[in-house]
C-alpha cells in the first residue's frame, strides 16, 4: 500500500513542476524585453549579443566611423520605419576617396561646413540586416543613438558583426 501511494505522488510532482512553470514562466518571458519590444542588435560571428537598445517605431540611429584616409567622421543614418530598418541619410565631410553622391540616390545638401549631406535616400534593408567588417580604433566604427556614441571597434575590432532591426514576437490575440 505505501508502495502505491509512493508511486502516485510521483508522478503528481512533475505536473506541480511543469504548472509552476508555466505560471512563474509567463512573466519572465514578459519581462524580456527582446519580445515586447523592437531593438537595434548587435552579434558577433557566434550570434553573441554585443549590443541591444530599444528602437520603437519612429526612432533612428546612425553609424559613424573615421574615414581610413581623411580621418574625419562619416554618417550613415537609419530609422525604424513601419517594421522596417531604413537608410535615411548620409553627412560626408568631403569628396574624399569613395564619398561621393550617386545621381538618383537621395538629394545633395550642403552642411554649411563645406560637406554636405544626402537627404531622402530612404532605402529598405533587405531583410533588417546587414554585416559590417568592423574596423580598428582608428576607424572606430561606432553607433550614435541619442547623441551616446557606442564603439562596436572596442568590441569587436577586425571582425564580423551583423547590425539588425529586431522586432518583437508577434502576439497571440
Amino acid at each position: 500500500m505505501h508502495a502505491s501511494r509512493l508511486i502516485a505522488g510521483r508522478a503528481w510532482l512533475p505536473a506541480l513542476l511543469l504548472c509552476v512553470g508555466l505560471a512563474v514562466g509567463v512573466p519572465a518571458a514578459a519581462a524580456d524585453p527582446s519580445l515586447t519590444e523592437a531593438r537595434l542588435e548587435v552579434r558577433d560571428a557566434a550570434g553573441e549579443c554585443l549590443v541591444s537598445l530599444p528602437m520603437p517605431e519612429g526612432e533612428g540611429w546612425c553609424l559613424e566611423w573615421n574615414h581610413s584616409v581623411e580621418g574625419f567622421a562619416v554618417l550613415d543614418c537609419y530609422r525604424h520605419r513601419d517594421g522596417r530598418m531604413v537608410l535615411e541619410r548620409s553627412h560626408l565631410p568631403d569628396f574624399a576617396a569613395g564619398l561621393d553622391h550617386i545621381p538618383g540616390r537621395g538629394r545633395q545638401v550642403s552642411d554649411g561646413e563645406g560637406g554636405y549631406w544626402i537627404e531622402a535616400i530612404d532605402e529598405p534593408v533587405p531583410g533588417n540586416t546587414y554585416r559590417l567588417r568592423v574596423g580598428a580604433m582608428r576607424v572606430d566604427h561606432r553607433l550614435v543613438v541619442d547623441g551616446v556614441r557606442t564603439s562596436l571597434s572596442r568590441l569587436a575590432a577586425n571582425e564580423r558583426v551583423t547590425i539588425r532591426l529586431a522586432l518583437p514576437a508577434p502576439t497571440l490575440d
